[in-house]
């Protein structure tokens, strides 16, 4: 049977902001399954201003390190995601998926898979090939164009980064989640035009509803 997912476009929005948002309506899914009511899956979409972050594996990012990117006019923030560091900011196409995966039926192996070939399927539709390899995310060849990193007890937080038209000399001053050797790249780079989050955007949420198998709904019909 398919879930309702309820759908909120945030606009771009400082991190912090988007961050807290999260944690309260993960928290108001979750007491709803506790209280036996419909758990109200969401989806927020987002863009981000300029922000650095870091998941649980955070311990060669110490103070200086986070000063010296702050310096470049971005924020920092420590998260309890999984992964390493990443860029975020304006012209990337973030999901934040806040699923109670239990109640889906499903496990977190399949939720990162899932997350996976959402990615893969959107890209397609763009005629770019993309594919999975040993290493976290959605790669073309030795380039990165869609880093996942999740958090997945009770309900799911945290997501999906796209690389859509994003200014990607930001990612020069880091070790994109820790992977040496490794490049990064997008959608318009790939194609070789400008491609907006607006252009990306209906492909990627028609990409996730067939996958996940879910009704998506704008939220103002919750």
């Amino acid at each position: 049977m398919s879930k309702t997912v309820y759908v909120r476009n945030l606009g771009c929005m400082k991190y912090k902001e988007a961050w807290e948002l999260q944690k309260s309506l993960s928290k108001e899914i979750y007491n709803n399954v506790v209280a036996k009511k419909i758990p109200n899956h969401r989806l927020l979409i987002v863009e981000h201003f300029p922000v650095y972050t870091t998941g649980i594996r955070a311990e060669d990012y110490d103070k200086k390190y986070e000063e010296k990117l702050r310096a470049l006019g971005a924020e920092f923030y420590r998260t309890n995601r999984g992964g390493l560091i990443t860029f975020h900011g304006p012209g990337q196409l973030t999901l934040y998926p806040l699923l109670h995966l239990k109640s889906f039926g499903k496990g977190i192996r399949w939720y990162v898979s899932a997350l996976e070939r959402t990615i893969i399927k959107c890209l397609h539709r763009f005629s770019i090939n993309s594919q999975t390899s040993q290493d976290t995310g959605i790669w073309i060849g030795n380039d990165k164009i869609c880093a996942i990193g999740i958090q997945g007890r009770h309900v799911t937080t945290h997501g999906l980064s796209l690389n859509c038209n994003n200014d990607l000399t930001w990612f020069n001053h880091i070790t994109p989640c820790g992977l040496e050797g490794k490049g990064v790249t997008s959608v318009s780079k790939v194609l070789d035009r400008n491609v907006s989050v607006q252009e990306v955007l209906p492909t990627l949420l028609k990409a996730f509803s067939e996958v996940f198998d879910a009704d998506l709904l704008n939220e103002s019909e919750l």
